[in-house]
């Protein structure tokens, strides 16, 4: 998963270096080219954006639920809390941070793009939300009735549709982006706004550092143990974090910092971390929330509603269960929360993916280190409870 992480993000780089390129060079006749092959791509990905919300909500939910014990409730519930609360300080942020940012969403001085000359449209199989709706339900109700035979179905869809993802979606993907490059780049409006994106990466760096802060500040407090010790052993974990940009590869190297804390106990280590390392994403949502609120200023001239950030909070924190194997991580996932509650188009779904990717091994450092708080929270709650691993 790392070296397919990592060739992903050498082509989205390159793909947006060739896009800019291009689309401050060609003349009208190229991009009446270059502007159908776009619509086309985003037609696809947006057509298969309901398979991914059923492919992986669904059988997140039911191997998740299916034995569900005190514990593993435990993990769900703080792991959830720890994501919407990220969010939350994201959107706060977002709202008090953003409109200050040099962000010129005007179109004076822009090229016009030439009218599209072909469209090919292929529409879902079903909208987002009733994709996300069915997910949940189905989810919930094989839970329930313990039906073994429509479990195993969903698990082979899942199968199905991270083909579809990693053979279909994946390699056009730098293509779709870089033709939306093109076009951005034809009207003048990206080097407007290469600055902003900077400011907005390093930002967000910052913000997973608060952030994990405070959850290692709520870990002491509820162990009442030394977050210091249990954090000073994550050096390796975050930096093989950001070498491979994937919480699986990293695994390994986390339980093997959290064992060298004494304030831990190692049943609730070889419990907790892998579970999260699949469902505890806080840096991720955090990041993710952040952009797209900096891209909707960007593209639309102005910030979601409030109401709207927190649907699209409170759904974003089931939608990061699934993110876990989908190469791009959350924001692939949550395509169909991007276009169908904030309502994106494509080229806000294409600038969401590529800025995303750029700072993806971060995110991951933080959501492997935020695991270690989590343990010692666990370890506060159920330290003399021993669990087999």
């Amino acid at each position: 998963m790392s070296k397919v992480k990592d060739s992903l993000i050498v082509k989205l780089i390159l793909a947006v270096i060739v896009g800019g390129i291009l689309g401050g060079v060609v003349n009208q006749t190229v991009m009446k080219v270059i502007m159908p092959i776009k619509y086309v791509l985003g037609q696809f990905i947006n057509f298969c954006v309901p398979l991914i919300i059923i492919g992986f909500i669904t059988p997140s939910i039911t191997k998740l639920k299916s034995n569900a014990s005190k514990m593993l409730r435990s993990v769900l519930i703080i792991a959830y809390l720890s994501s919407v609360g990220a969010a939350m300080f994201s959107m706060i942020s977002g709202y008090l941070i953003i409109p200050g940012l040099n962000i010129d969403a005007s179109t004076e001085g822009l090229k016009k793009l030439p009218e599209l000359v072909f469209q090919l449209d292929i529409p879902g199989i079903m909208p987002v939300m009733t994709a996300l709706v069915f997910s949940i339900i189905m989810g919930l109700t094989i839970i329930w009735t313990h039906s073994k035979t429509l479990q195993n179905v969903f698990e082979e869809f899942n199968h199905i549709v991270l083909k579809i993802v990693n053979k279909m979606v994946i390699p056009i993907l730098p293509i779709f982006i870089a033709t939306t490059f093109a076009e951005l780049a034809y009207e003048g409006g990206i080097t407007k706004q290469l600055p902003v994106f900077v400011s907005v990466i390093v930002l967000v760096i910052v913000g997973h550092i608060i952030w994990l802060s405070l959850l290692y500040f709520m870990g002491g407090i509820l162990s009442k143990k030394s977050p210091i010790q249990v954090f000073k052993h994550y050096g390796p974990a975050y930096l093989t974090a950001i070498g491979t940009m994937s919480s699986a590869a990293t695994l390994s190297v986390a339980l093997e910092c959290a064992r060298k804390s004494k304030e831990l106990d190692e049943d609730i280590v070889e419990f907790t971390l892998p579970i999260c390392s699949n469902i505890h994403l806080c840096g991720s949502v955090l990041t993710e929330t952040f952009f797209v609120m900096t891209v909707s200023k960007i593209l639309y001239g102005t910030l979601p509603g409030i109401f709207t950030m927190i649907v699209f909070i409170l759904l974003l924190g089931i939608f990061a269960i699934g993110a876990p194997g989908v190469p791009g991580g959350t924001v692939m996932a949550s395509l169909g929360l991007i276009t169908g509650v904030l309502g994106f188009d494509q080229s806000g779904v294409a600038l969401m993916l590529t800025i995303f990717a750029l700072q993806d091994s971060f995110g991951t450092a933080c959501n492997i280190t935020g695991d270690g708080a989590i343990a010692l929270m666990m370890t506060g709650l159920y330290g003399k409870d021993k669990v087999k691993a």
